[in-house]
């Protein structure tokens, strides 16, 4: 489930499609074990970091381009500022776009 929101430099769509879920795995384990820490506030940064920046390739932004937006962005911020674009992320991710119904 897609969803655009202001990171950054601009407005970005992010989107974990099917395979991005699977190199999210190979990154941070198994997507559930993953929601689990991140919901429950037991993360690692890099739960975060590669959460973000595969959703944001998932919403059309290149690879290299996601990487630099992570590069700056993300490194050095307060984490709670990431935490929640990361945890909205999976949370639509999970649970679709409630308010519109899953089919949207």
């Amino acid at each position: 489930m897609a969803f655009s929101a202001f990171f950054g430099d601009q407005e970005h769509k992010f989107k974990l499609t099917a395979p991005l879920i699977r190199e999210l795995e190979k990154q941070c384990g198994p997507i559930g074990a993953l929601c689990n820490r991140v919901f429950s506030r037991n993360f690692a940064q890099a739960d975060l970091n590669e959460t973000i920046r595969l959703a944001l390739v998932g919403g059309d932004t290149a690879p290299k381009r996601a990487a630099e937006l992570i590069a700056v962005y993300v490194e050095g911020r307060p984490l709670i500022e990431t935490y929640e674009l990361a945890s909205k992320i999976l949370e639509r991710t999970l649970f679709g776009n409630p308010s519109k119904g899953n089919d949207k």
